[in-house]
């Protein structure tokens, strides 16, 4: 038996809208799962980086390295249908994050 109903509107109540927003809610959940998969994969590589970097005494940062991939970032985020701001900030804060680790390597606090 369905419990689900249809309001004046036209829109599905009750059940139907409980299972859909499950099946999307899982989903996202999945997505989430890989972006943390992918990220700790990034920060394995950076790790990796601010190693070479430190044995051979480069700068933490590189700031041309870093404009470039922003701007391949936005037009990636572009061509995905992803706002490039929201993808600029990210991308900013994961390299604040990879910087600050280089430096602790640095440092040789790791």
């Amino acid at each position: 038996m369905n419990t689900s109903d249809t309001d004046e509107t036209g829109k599905t109540t009750g059940e139907d809208v409980t299972t859909e927003l499950a099946r999307l809610r899982d989903s996202i959940d999945n997505i989430d799962a890989a972006v943390v998969h992918m990220l700790a994969e990034r920060f394995k590589c950076t790790q990796q980086v601010g190693h070479l970097k430190a044995r051979h005494q480069l700068p933490p940062a590189d700031p041309g390295r870093e404009a470039s991939q922003i701007a391949r970032l936005r037009q990636l985020a572009e061509n995905a249908k992803l706002d490039p701001a929201f993808a600029e900030k990210l991308l900013n804060f994961i390299i604040a994050e990879v910087i600050r680790h280089h430096e602790t390597i640095a440092a040789g606090e790791e």
